[in-house]
């Protein structure tokens, strides 16, 4: 048995990964000091955490997997952002992922904060074979409708693929796209290049409404990103509406400036 002290067991855990890790939990493991214990069981548990991720990981490439094996050469994720909000654009990312690459992180953009997207966002674009991001504005939003507008975003997405895809893995239900699609409800939170797709295409659309939120300081965009918070909504009673605003939603519909 080592005689390194408390600490240097410790800190030999905690900077361990892999093999070495699990070769050190083994080694720890009939310790009888208890912080020797303690360490051995934080580490047992982080190795239970790695497990279970890299699983979680493996799984959500299942589906693309497949496809290539049918034949279909670039798979794309496609999903959009901004559907809900009474600002701003309906924006929609398109993103094909290499085969065998997995990104530590990668998850549904709603259980990401802020910080993580952004950072999964910078992995996802340095690793991705292809990434397209598009807007469609909320007066082209107005005129379409929201069904059609999502489409255009996405088709205007997967435009910009090069090489183009051929064939998309969508969220939810099928949206009527020009290649194979497939669609998988809740295909953010269970398909790789799905999720990929929601985190670009929300950080993208973030960082435009912050961009835009100094032309129309009144609205707080940089804060709400265009969705009706109750301080969106009071900002809307106090001073109307403005050109981002999509004037085919409630209660952007009813402002007195309209016509």
């Amino acid at each position: 048995m080592r005689t390194s002290s408390v600490t240097a067991c410790r800190a030999e855990l905690s900077r361990a990964t892999g093999e070495e890790l699990r070769a050190l939990i083994a080694f720890y493991e009939e310790d009888p000091r208890s912080g020797v214990r303690d360490a051995v069981g934080a580490a047992v548990r982080r190795v239970e955490r790695e497990r279970a991720e890299a699983e979680r990981l493996e799984r959500m490439h299942e589906l693309e997997d497949s496809l290539r094996a049918s034949g279909f050469a670039l798979v794309a994720g496609v999903d959009e952002v901004g559907r809900g909000a009474l600002a701003g654009p309906v924006s929609a990312a398109a993103v094909v992922l290499p085969a065998g690459v997995r990104i530590a992180g990668l998850d549904d953009s709603k259980r990401l904060t802020p910080d993580r997207r952004a950072v999964v966002a910078g992995r996802i674009r340095s690793e991705a074979v292809s990434v397209g991001v598009a807007h469609v504005p909320a007066h082209i939003a107005d005129a379409l409708g929201m069904t059609a507008a999502v489409r255009c975003a996405m088709e205007r997405a997967l435009a910009l693929l090069r090489p183009p895809a051929d064939h998309a893995i969508t969220d939810g239900l099928r949206v009527g796209l020009p290649i194979p699609e497939t669609p998988v409800v809740k295909g953010d939170a269970s398909i790789a290049a799905v999720a990929a797709a929601s985190v670009v295409a929300k950080v993208e659309r973030d960082a435009l409404m912050a961009s835009l939120a100094s032309h129309y300081p009144a609205w707080q965009f940089h804060v709400n990103k265009g969705y009706g918070t109750p301080e969106h909504l009071n900002a809307i009673a106090v001073h109307g509406i403005c050109p981002l605003h999509r004037r085919s939603f409630a209660p952007c519909s009813e402002d007195p400036t309209l016509f």
